[in-house]
């Protein structure tokens, strides 16, 4: 899956580019995906080299804290609106690595990490979008789901565990619940981090080579690797029936990691910039409360 590199459009010094980043990474709607026809070694938008794209991932740690700042503010007066980052990928693709390294940028007192395993017994008797619910963010913080909701679809189809009808009806709920989430004014950024057949067997023997890496590895990640065709198929069938107008799916090329934390950040930025929250006026007379301050 992995391949040369793409065209790219730089713009002014090559830490924001010319076009939005999610115009260039965002999925059509209702259009057929092909994984294999995006390389995932790819620099489709911004820096072009690893010192570049480190120095861009630090630029944008002033902005998103700012924009993040006035998201809480905001909140306590009564604006709702919030953000959520939904990662998806491969295994060893860097979801854990990108909340380490995008959303640390964050103040973690406004942020909501979720990382989603397998359904315990009880989640698994209730509607599977019961416990993404009690996950969601509140008014004026940012959400992140370390993998979320579409793992029921993509281990449903993998492991025939679900009938196709099911499955469909499983996207339509997914794209409605989306929508209830943007109607009640949550921004949601699906990020579909896109690695190399390749760079996942790179990665997955640095673990095993390394005794302080031993423990993010399971023997039964190689079984799921050997699903890799299959795997590449569910994300393409998610891709495309559940890239929406109000929550699209972006595909970051994931083999460079300095690469996939730019994209990211880039594309939280875009959204906190079009959301566009106001600090609240001040509720008191500051004249009046400062010159206090001043006499005591």
């Amino acid at each position: 899956m992995a391949g040369k590199s793409g065209g790219r459009d730089r713009g002014q010094g090559g830490g924001r580019p010319a076009t939005a980043v999610r115009d260039v990474l965002r999925v059509p709607v209702g259009g057929p995906v092909d994984l294999a026809a995006r390389p995932t070694d790819a620099l489709p938008a911004g820096p072009s080299d690893k010192a570049a794209g480190r120095a861009a991932v630090e630029a944008l740690a002033g902005p998103l804290a700012a924009y993040q700042e006035r998201l809480r503010a905001a909140a306590t007066a009564g604006d709702r609106r919030r953000l959520l980052l939904v990662l998806q990928g491969m295994h060893a693709s860097g979801k854990g690595g990108t909340v380490k390294h995008v959303i640390g940028l964050f103040d973690p007192a406004g942020c909501r990490v979720k990382a989603f395993k397998a359904p315990t017994p009880a989640e698994r008797s209730r509607p599977f979008l019961w416990r993404i619910a009690k996950a969601l963010p509140h008014p004026g913080e940012i959400g992140v789901f370390d993998r979320s909701h579409y793992e029921d679809v993509l281990i449903g189809r993998v492991r025939s565990l679900a009938p196709p009808d099911e499955l469909e009806r499983r996207y339509e709920e997914l794209n409605r619940f989306e929508e209830s989430l943007a109607a009640d004014g949550t921004a949601v950024v699906k990020v579909f981090l896109h690695l190399g057949y390749e760079e996942q067997r790179r990665r997955m023997l640095k673990r095993l080579d390394d005794p302080a890496k031993h423990w993010k590895f399971d023997p039964g990640d190689m079984d799921e690797r050997a699903l890799w065709p299959a795997y590449r198929e569910a994300y393409e069938a998610v891709l495309g029936r559940c890239s929406t107008a109000v929550a699209p799916w972006y595909v970051v090329p994931a083999d460079r990691k300095w690469y996939r934390d730019w994209a990211v950040g880039a594309l939280l930025l875009e959204h906190l910039e079009e959301m566009d929250p106001r600090c609240p006026p001040a509720g008191y007379d500051v004249g009046e409360c400062r010159a206090r301050l001043l006499r005591s």
